[in-house]
């Protein structure tokens, strides 16, 4: 019993930054004392997200979104299972100090590499206000990396040797052996990557200059610098954004909840 009381309190507090937004974003008049989690059913309605909508289009701004981390999400599953197979299961000469380097990596923040990615993306290779100059900068995930080689690591050798000598290549054992054993590294990759270019705002910020091309975190930013002030109610709109931004996040978490805590590759693996 007390252990439930322990995690009823926990999801409480953890869950009512989230009730609260919500309730916000539907407010009239805001209110922003803790009364305001309380709201008069007179005062709820759903202008907040017209009014918005209608000053940056939530709609594109969801699509840019969606068109930025999906291709963010490809690049780093593509490029995640290739090296992540290649460091845990091919022997070659400096496989160690690539996967230092690439350790090494994480450790670099990304603010350090704004100049001279901005300079080599918008300047030499010309891609401003374009969605690849937004996803190149993200297509290798470090992290992810990191999590496809543990999981190859997992797999008994064996698996692959037998395909080597049967003749398979490389690629083909990684395509029909490796990766529908690796099922769960996957949806543990795309949850871990999609939070970030999902709320990315700095970088889609610095590349695009065209709204229309904006990501719905860049365009909540915009909207507050430069229209909220004017609003009659900034206060709820600005949470009706940011419902709107958040919603598909925490859905694809739950769909993906139970696939996402699951570690267990073993049974995959027969004989």
């Amino acid at each position: 019993m007390g252990s439930f009381l322990l995690l009823a309190v926990g999801a409480f507090v953890f869950l009512f930054p989230f009730y609260y937004m919500f309730i916000g974003s539907l407010q009239t008049n805001p209110d922003t004392s803790v009364g305001g989690a309380f709201p008069n059913p007179g005062n709820l309605t759903g202008e907040n997200y017209t009014n918005i909508n209608g000053s940056i289009n939530l709609l594109q701004g969801l699509a840019n979104s969606g068109i930025f981390t999906g291709g963010v999400i490809l690049f780093t599953v593509i490029f995640g299972l290739l090296v992540g197979y290649a460091l845990a299961q091919m022997q070659f000469r400096g496989r160690g100090v690539v996967f230092g380097m690439m350790l090494l990596v994480q450790m670099v923040p990304f603010q350090l590499l704004l100049i001279p990615l901005y300079v080599m993306i918008v300047r030499d290779y010309g891609l401003g206000d374009n969605y690849l100059g937004m996803i190149l900068p993200f297509a290798i995930n470090s992290t992810a990396v990191f999590v496809f080689r543990q999981y190859f690591m997992q797999l008994p050798s064996t698996l692959f040797e037998a395909a080597r000598i049967d003749g398979a290549s490389e690629l083909r054992i990684l395509w029909q052996i490796a990766i529908p054993l690796v099922r769960p590294a996957i949806v543990t990759a795309v949850l871990l990557t999609f939070i970030g270019p999902w709320n990315e705002f700095l970088w889609p910020f610095l590349v695009t200059k065209d709204q229309a091309l904006q990501p719905l975190a860049v365009s909540l930013a915009n909207y507050i610098s430069n229209i909220a002030a004017t609003a009659a109610n900034p206060f709820g709109a600005i949470l009706a954004g940011a419902c709107v931004l958040a919603a598909p996040a925490v859905a694809l978490f739950i769909f993906f909840q139970r696939q996402f805590i699951s570690t267990n590759i073993g049974s995959s693996v027969k004989g």
